[in-house]
């Protein structure tokens, strides 16, 4: 039996649907692939929108509730993309089934507990049969893992790696979808319910390999302070602790090539002098006050119906208006330099859209030019520079600079 080149799983939710309206539009024509999903009504009506738009479409039905259909879904699929989350309630029969049949994986997971799960049940495997399962590769943290390798080429090519990166989160534009808010509140229940579950996700090095060396990283920044790279005042950043722990496992995994004492951090960066200082106080208090509602099960109740919910999300115009300014200042033996990644539309769900559809195709079509490498992987491990290339030509900026003098 022939298989698909790429399978969509989910493409009826809210950005299943944009990674697939991306695939039509963004694939080479002699690419196989297939949408599927649990509801075969409503994947018809997506395969008609789509069909309308010029993309002939097959439909693949499975549900993660169903281990036999997902089996006989990846047993279709050289590549299978899932967009069907929270992944720490629907995520693992896929990603065993792929782990177990040598087919490569990707998703926008940015549940730390989910990757922890994963990497423990499939990572053997996977490297037994050649599957390459690349969790986090939307907005969670493709800009923030594969930023910080872009910027250490930079510095590797002078010969010394940084010693240090800083990503400094800077303007961005879009809205939230019930998907996203749905994720963090499994992983918050999750920590309310299980300390052994808690402790690892405030680990710094929690997605580390078993008996890695551990850097220099500690805490995340849990306060308003002042950087000197970029004179502004910073606040924490809500998926720092989800980029940072990918970020440190590309690092081990690639046999820690930056050195044991590297060190990575992320902050938003929120403007300079009195008001830069007070933005970043409100931003604190706002973030802790959310932290612990949603760590509350009775607060939790009160507020999550006030929440988007599943299969909401921000309107096309709030996602084509959108935009987000990564800088990464990295310091090493040659002095310091500027990374620059920029995205041009909402970052969680247009520019996510872009970003898991061509980490999609860069899995599926790029076998030549990734690297030879399998198990439970990162953005920066399995894709590198092809994913980068893919990324710039569909629009977005990944650039080094030498830091201004």
């Amino acid at each position: 039996m022939s298989r698909f080149d790429l399978v969509l799983y989910g493409a009826t939710g809210f950005t299943g649907r944009l990674v697939a309206d991306y695939l039509a539009a963004a694939a080479p024509g002699d690419l196989r692939w297939a949408i599927a999903g649990r509801n075969a009504e409503k994947l018809a009506g997506v395969q008609r929108e789509l069909a309308a738009d010029g993309a002939e479409v097959p439909v693949l039905v499975a549900d993660s509730g169903d281990p036999e259909s997902i089996a006989a879904l990846v047993a279709q699929a050289r590549v299978v993309c899932s967009t069907v989350g929270p992944y720490l309630k629907y995520g693992m029969p896929m990603v065993e089934s792929c782990a177990e049949a040598g087919v490569h994986y990707c998703d926008l997971t940015g549940e730390v507990p989910f990757m922890r799960r994963s990497i423990d049940a499939v990572h053997a495997r996977a490297q037994e049969t050649g599957a390459r399962i690349v969790h986090a590769c939307g907005y969670d943290s493709i800009p923030s893992d594969l930023g910080a390798w872009m910027l250490q080429q930079a510095f590797l090519a002078e010969g010394a790696p940084a010693t240090r990166i800083v990503t400094y989160v800077g303007p961005s534009k879009g809205g939230a979808s019930g998907g996203t808010v749905a994720s963090g509140i499994e992983s918050m229940k999750l920590a309310a319910a299980d300390r052994d579950a808690r402790r690892m996700m405030a680990d710094p090095y929690s997605l580390d390999p078993a008996g890695s060396p551990r850097g220099p990283d500690e805490r995340d920044p849990a306060a308003p302070a002042y950087a000197e790279d970029v004179q502004q005042w910073t606040a924490p950043f809500f998926m720092g602790p989800i980029n940072t722990r990918v970020v440190r496992r590309t690092h081990a995994l690639l046999g820690h090539p930056w050195g044991e004492g590297f060190a990575y951090q992320e902050v938003m960066a929120v403007g300079a002098g009195l008001k830069g200082r007070a933005r970043a106080t409100a931003i604190t208090a706002a973030m802790g006050a959310a932290l612990v509602a949603l760590s509350k099960e009775g607060l939790r109740k009160v507020v999550a119906p006030r929440l988007p919910q599943p299969g909401e999300g921000p309107d096309e115009q709030t996602r084509e208006t959108g935009y987000f300014r990564h800088l990464l200042v990295g310091t090493g033996p040659s002095g310091r330099k500027l990374g620059r990644v920029i995205g041009q539309k909402d970052p969680g769900y247009g520019g996510t859209a872009i970003m898991l559809g061509e980490a999609a195709l860069c899995l599926a079509l790029d076998d030549a030019t990734t690297p030879v490498v399998a198990g439970v992987l990162t953005p920066a491990t399995a894709l590198q520079q092809p994913l980068i290339d893919r990324l710039r030509a569909a629009g977005m900026t990944w650039a080094v600079e030498d830091w201004p003098t």
